[in-house]
């Protein structure tokens, strides 16, 4: 090594590298002077003169460690660090520390072959003053994904998995006797059986399924599904053990539960939706107060703890909605028909019933399990009619108009959530009605229409009593007096903003006029942040101030160890309402059994596992969400590639815009070399592009004109030009 190829002394750079390889390759043993030279082959009195200097320049930089006059070894203390490795398709991979330090730069040649979210150990490698912080990958210690989806591409000797992320520097090979009878073409999911090393770069997989031919809308969400580790089957032995549970409700539940079935109860949600979580009950008192019961279907009472379900609804952790489907979390014959809150059929529910007087302030309140009757099953749509007094009020399932009973209760139902509604904001909660995009699709699964679904005030009655609920019962259990402990729960946690995002969106939304205070009090932050939303409502920058602010903002998330939820503004807030859909609910409703029942508080480290798994759960499942509406987007807009809209810029990255169409909504990018004949400049800062020669600026909530270029279903990307000015 002591001479390179074409007979080359090797440079202070070559040697400096050659050096650290060599001691991260063993970062525990330490070298004498004579074993460095002689593994690195330098030979020469200059070249061991170098390399001597060179580690003296290593140990004062913390690399390496002097252990006597004339031996060296790795300083482990301050350089291996363990995290996540993000791999990037333009090389420029990166280290996320598990302390929540700041990522580091990971060079190709020193990745070890680690893929994205792997988990990995890396050495700092020895830097001096002004030089990027670099890290080696030394180990990895877990595989993010042992299975990948990709298209099948046969040849004559072998055959290969092309993955549309792009993520690998190798394809994947597949003997052919491990092809499972994929052909050419089709789509499939690949378990990987060698991983590259020193000697092989190439990963080799086997096929584990078929999903069938690219394009078709079924084999596409299935690999949505797959790419990310989700189920898109449910399992046999699990559907199974659910039609053995009996249906019926014996004269022995009724006699251990509160009765309801003769309170007016109903249900409302989404027109389409099948699995009905929550049933509201409302009926006003001898002594003038309303009762309001939040009747929540009792998912525990079916679903015991360690069963067959509970394990399969416990990995899966939460329902998937993708644009054409649902993947519930537990089998159909619970989901939509015994747990279901149906009309008019006698269904068991874990209830919080409360008493409110006309301001929505709440007197009294228990938690019971309960059996219950739903006179109604209404769509959001149709109670929203009730709401704005119009004709078309909805039918009951027999096919009778509308009670004017009913009416009044739905509107005395809404006129109780304003009130909650209305304390939520004065108490500090954030105001964000985010819009949601959805489609209306074919019996083929072809988009047909695309539109904003905007939440109006039949959601937010919905809402608000759900919340009351969730915030109620987490009172009850961490709410505990001075000097006890409160027993295990898990909580929906939601931190504090990132001061320094604040700080940027407090600078950026100057330029448009506007203030905002970034310190002081939670509820003074808050009160700003609500100010600034509705200050900027309608004008052309709302979507964009929107945008800047819920980037600056936490993700919530679940845990046993509570901080109360900001956005809320509530101190204690939990999930009860939706045990069908999510877990973490199911456990909630088992915990609070147990305590009403006297039982002694939880494991909690066993809880704040199943809670952070459920927080990953959530995430997976809403990228896969997001991934299937981004595809659907794709599938639609191919039918207009050509045509001209009119758009607004609604991201600014240092290789492009993203433009959202008006009309549609739908969102695709100009790439920085479509721009006019310009080099842009990217203002992070100000999201904006400036051009160098002529200084125009592309800047967010920018009105624009684009051009139809491309529509890619299997990158899942739209491509847009500028139109012709």
């Amino acid at each position: 090594m002591g001479k390179k190829k074409g007979g080359k002394r090797m440079n202070k750079k070559q040697v400096s590298e050659a050096l650290q390889r060599f001691f991260q390759e063993s970062p525990d043993t330490t070298f004498s002077f004579k074993q460095i030279f002689k593994s690195l082959k330098l030979d020469t009195h200059p070249l061991k003169m170098l390399a001597i200097d060179i580690m003296e320049e290593m140990a004062w930089d913390d690399f390496l460690t002097k252990v006597t006059e004339s031996s060296y070894k790795l300083n482990t203390k301050t350089q291996l660090q363990e995290g996540t490795f993000r791999r990037k398709a333009n090389g420029k991979n990166s280290f996320i520390p598990n302390d929540g330090s700041q990522p580091v730069f990971v060079a190709e040649r020193n990745s070890l072959w680690a893929l994205d979210g792997d988990k990995v150990q890396v050495a700092y490698m020895a830097r001096r003053q002004k030089h990027i912080k670099e890290a080696m990958v030394t180990a990895i210690l877990k595989r993010a994904r042992e299975t990948f989806v990709g298209k099948l591409r046969v040849d004559k000797d072998f055959a290969v998995l092309v993955t549309a992320e792009n993520i690998f520097v190798h394809d994947i090979i597949i003997p052919k006797k491990k092809l499972k009878g994929g052909k050419s073409g089709d789509k499939a999911v690949v378990k990987i059986t060698q991983w590259p090393d020193a000697e092989h770069k190439n990963l080799v997989g086997e096929v584990v399924d078929v999903l069938g031919e690219q394009g078709d809308n079924n084999v596409e969400m299935n690999a949505i599904l797959a790419q990310y580790g989700l189920p898109y089957k449910y399992p046999k032995n699990v559907e199974e053990a659910a039609n053995k549970i009996p249906a019926e409700i014996t004269e022995a539940d009724i006699a251990e539960r509160e009765d309801f079935r003769d309170v007016y109860t109903c249900t409302i949600d989404p027109k389409d939706a099948k699995d009905f979580d929550d049933a509201l009950s409302v009926r006003q008192l001898d002594n003038g107060l309303w009762e309001v019961g939040v009747h929540i279907a009792d998912v525990s009472h079916y679903v015991k703890e360690g069963s067959i379900i509970d394990k399969e609804a416990m990995k899966r952790a939460t329902s998937i909605y993708l644009v054409d489907r649902t993947i519930p979390m537990l089998p159909e014959r619970l989901c939509n028909f015994i747990c279901s809150l149906r009309p008019n059929e006698e269904k068991l529910a874990y209830s919080v019933i409360f008493e409110l007087d006309e301001d929505a302030n709440i007197k009294r309140w228990h938690l019971a399990h309960t059996v219950i009757k739903s006179n109604h099953r209404f769509a959001y749509e149709e109670v929203q009619a009730v709401l704005e007094g119009k004709d078309s009020a909805p039918l009951t399932p027999e096919g009778e108009p509308c009670s004017e009973e009913e009416k009044v209760l739905l509107k005395q139902l809404d006129k109780l959530a304003k009130k909650l509604r209305e304390a939520r904001f004065k108490n500090g909660a954030v105001k964000f009605d985010r819009e949601e995009l959805h489609f209306d699709i074919d019996e083929t699964g072809k988009p047909i229409r695309c539109y904003f679904k905007v939440s109006k005030d039949a959601n937010k009655l919905i809402e608000e009593f759900m919340l009351l609920a969730n915030r109620t019962v987490a009172e009850s259990i961490g709410k505990v007096k001075k000097g006890l402990k409160p027993k295990t729960l898990p909580y929906r946690i939601h931190d504090q903003p990132d001061p320094q995002k604040l700080e940027t969106l407090r600078g950026f939304v100057v330029k448009f006029g506007y203030k905002m205070k970034t310190a002081g009090t939670k509820g003074a932050i808050s009160k700003s942040l609500n100010a600034l939303m509705d200050e900027c409502q309608g004008k052309k920058e709302q979507k964009l101030i929107e945008t800047v602010a819920l980037r600056a903002m936490m993700k919530a998330k679940y845990s046993v160890h509570n901080i109360g939820h900001y956005g809320l503004a509530f101190d204690y807030y939990t999930h009860f309402t939706s045990p069908i859909r999510r877990y973490p609910d199911t456990m909630v409703h088992r915990l609070l059994t147990k305590y009403q029942q006297g039982g002694r508080s939880a494991n909690k480290d066993h809880y704040e596992d199943l809670c952070e798994h459920c927080s990953d759960q959530e995430l997976i499942a809403q990228n896969a969400e997001r991934d299937s509406i981004k595809y659907k987007m794709v599938e639609f807009m191919g039918e207009f590639v050509g045509e001209e809209f009119d758009a607004h810029i609604s991201g600014i990255q240092s290789y492009g815009i993203y433009c959202e169409i008006d009309e549609n909504h739908c969102e695709g990018m100009v790439s920085m070399r479509d721009l006019d004949g310009d080099y842009y400049d990217f203002d992070e800062k100000n999201y904006c592009l400036v051009g160098r020669r002529h200084h125009h600026k592309y800047q967010l909530g920018d009105p624009i004109r684009i051009k139809v270029a491309r529509a890619n279903v299997e990158k899942r990307q739209l491509d847009f030009v500028l139109a012709d000015k």
